[in-house]
């Protein structure tokens, strides 16, 4: 989904999310995978994300399924270093593209869950992370930009006379985005002339919050949005009751959790702003069933508070994952308001 008014000064780009397979066969994960990959491009999004961690489908295969469903949807591969050298990154794009002639992103995962990152014996400081992953992402640029043979010698990779073929066409030449919630994020980042996402403080708050020169950034954040408040909120408590066992099991990842967002959201939960009297809303994030916040309210309402975060800045917009091909409808319409508005 990106801005569809002409000459529009304030062009914004779209992603979706690719579903998890929690509680669903082989057959149903699959099956919902191709069918909220065609709702996102209809929908006009840029790309879908594509979650990774030690529990999940390894989401190169994800992406091939998301691939082969679409005609433009960019998968946006979630990359943890931990997992596969930068030549490994390198190939698969390259391969991707030479297969299939589509792009791929990259999201950058500097972190993760800590006891993913403990069974793999990776005892890596946060910021530290953040430094290697400046290693990482630069292997996999310089060899996608080839054609010469890449050598590089850094505290945590070294390659000699690296060469990957077959070589990535540039118009394919990959997004890289990467996590601003913390100021090594944002260092990293900048370093890399990656896309900075952050989770959102409300919208109120973000003016001003990051320094002046951020030049592409981008939040994550859930939307519920129909014609009045009280059909939105309807539709919110629905889909995300209150669940004392997910709280339970939020306050549990929060003691082993060295995520900066993480503890950025857990902080702003206990304030009173998330609640009906604002469209910010963190239950689902507090009760375990997502990790963004989300705004919901009416057409107007929403489509102020998107006006706001793009005033303050942010261009790329991550969705949480679609329950259904209707709701891409309801927020497409709200970002074209928020243009609108925007632009009037």
């Amino acid at each position: 989904m990106t801005s569809r008014l002409a000459n529009d000064p304030h062009p914004v780009e779209i992603y979706s999310t690719c579903p998890t397979p929690a509680g669903k066969s082989r057959e149903e994960y699959m099956e919902n995978v191709a069918a909220v990959s065609r709702w996102s491009e209809e929908a006009g999004c840029r790309g879908i994300l594509v979650y990774t961690d030690n529990s999940l489908p390894d989401p190169w295969l994800v992406s091939q399924i998301i691939i082969e469903s679409t005609k433009r949807l960019c998968p946006l591969v979630a990359v943890q270093p931990v997992y596969m050298h930068p030549f490994a990154v390198a190939k698969m794009l390259g391969s991707l593209a030479h297969l299939y002639d589509r792009r791929v992103c990259l999201n950058m995962v500097a972190g993760g869950f800590a006891n993913d990152l403990a069974a793999l014996c990776d005892a890596t400081p946060h910021d530290r992370r953040y430094d290697r992953m400046v290693e990482y992402t630069t292997i996999i640029q310089r060899l996608l930009r080839g054609p010469e043979p890449v050598t590089y010698q850094g505290e945590f990779y070294k390659v000699v006379d690296l060469k990957m073929t077959p070589p990535l066409p540039s118009t394919l030449f990959p997004g890289i985005f990467v996590s601003g919630s913390s100021p090594a994020g944002l260092a990293a980042a900048r370093q890399l002339g990656a896309t900075a996402v952050k989770y959102p403080k409300p919208a109120g708050e973000e003016i001003g919050d990051w320094p002046d020169d951020r030049a592409d950034s981008g939040i994550r954040i859930g939307l519920i949005v129909r014609d009045t408040e009280a059909e939105a909120w309807d539709v919110a408590h629905a889909r995300f009751p209150a669940d004392r066992k997910g709280q339970l099991t939020h306050q549990l990842a929060m003691k082993t959790s060295d995520s900066a967002w993480h503890r950025q959201l857990s902080t702003l939960a206990g304030e009173p702003s998330a609640g009906e009297a604002s469209p910010y809303w963190l239950v689902p994030f507090q009760t375990y069933k997502t990790f963004c916040p989300y705004l919901v309210g009416s057409f107007e309402t929403v489509a102020g508070e998107l006006a706001r975060y793009i005033a303050a800045g942010y261009r790329k917009y991550i969705l949480d994952i679609p329950p259904e091909q209707e709701e891409l409808g309801y927020i497409g319409a709200a970002f074209e308001l928020a243009l609108l508005r925007i632009n009037a």
